[in-house]
């Protein structure tokens, strides 16, 4: 089995346990043993899952403004959890890879495997909630029609993206390219970085 086809897998798995429940509420049962790559692979998904509905609650225009001030405090936590879980996934890749020996040419990626692994992780809900809208028998023929073109394009997407990730991976294993990671600096959530929080005394 590929490393995508696990992932595949996984966030598919993630996605229909979300949507047994569909609240952002409802707590996660991850089956996969703690510490493990599956067990990342499967938080990260929830994680997109539930940020994915928050977007769609915070856009709500009736929704009460400090019901909005409270949701976008937890958007701004599932962000930050988000990354923090990204760069874990990439520790494990550079343990993983950390004894290859790195040929005199290898080049660099333009990100790195466990952001290609972020956004196909991204995919696996677009795909699920585009799956929902080709389903409906709500709505005009021709939204299904643009609705039933859009999923084709994104299972699309998902088949390239996975190959290019497993290349990537089979790359950096044969030597071929090496892995460089930059932690995210994000300045916005560093009392000591964002001006308005260190300007309060």
């Amino acid at each position: 089995m590929t490393f995508t086809s696990l992932c595949n897998e996984i966030f598919q798995k993630s996605v229909l346990d979300y949507h047994v429940t569909d609240s952002v509420d409802a707590p996660m049962n991850n089956p996969y043993e703690l510490k493990t790559i599956e067990y990342y692979l499967y938080l990260k998904n929830w994680i997109d899952a539930v940020q994915w509905h928050y977007e769609d609650i915070i856009r709500d225009p009736q929704i009460d403004p400090e019901a909005a001030l409270v949701l976008k405090r937890k958007i701004d936590k599932s962000n930050q959890d988000r990354t923090d879980l990204v760069e874990l996934i990439d520790s494990y890749f550079l343990d993983k890879y950390k004894n290859v020996a790195v040929a005199p040419d290898a080049t660099i990626n333009t990100e790195s495997p466990a952001w290609a692994v972020d956004r196909l992780s991204i995919l696996a809900l677009k795909i699920y909630h585009m799956e929902q809208e080709v389903k409906r028998t709500d709505t005009t023929e021709e939204h299904l029609k643009q609705c039933q073109e859009k999923l084709r394009i994104l299972l699309e997407q998902r088949v390239d993206l996975s190959e290019a990730i497993d290349q990537l991976l089979a790359d950096i294993e044969a030597g071929k390219k090496y892995m460089k990671v930059y932690k995210q600096m994000k300045m916005y959530n560093d009392p000591a970085l964002n001006p308005v929080l260190y300007g309060k005394k």
